[in-house]
């Protein structure tokens, strides 16, 4: 899951070598963290939250599929230079 999210993340952004993805377990979900520079939140986020909403779905069904609740965080990289 973590491939396909930074594949598709990748073309969203102006910074594409930026883009991480973090898998942090937990005792009841996986929460992905979608790393990404400071002026490409927006981009990630969308129109009114479009484009997140739609990520998360896309990370919620991939976790349906392997019996494991998954959460997608979005999350503004420090330290990056604009």
């Amino acid at each position: 899951m973590e491939e396909l999210l930074t594949w598709v993340a990748q073309r969203l952004v102006d910074e594409p070598d930026a883009v991480r993805v973090e898998a942090v377990e937990s005792e009841d979900a996986t929460v992905l963290r979608l790393h990404v520079a400071p002026g490409d939140v927006g981009k990630v986020i969308g129109r009114q939250g479009r484009l997140a909403r739609a990520l998360r779905t896309l990370v919620r069904a991939a976790g349906g599929r392997g019996g494991r609740r998954m959460v997608l965080e979005i999350v503004e990289e420090a330290g990056m230079d604009l």
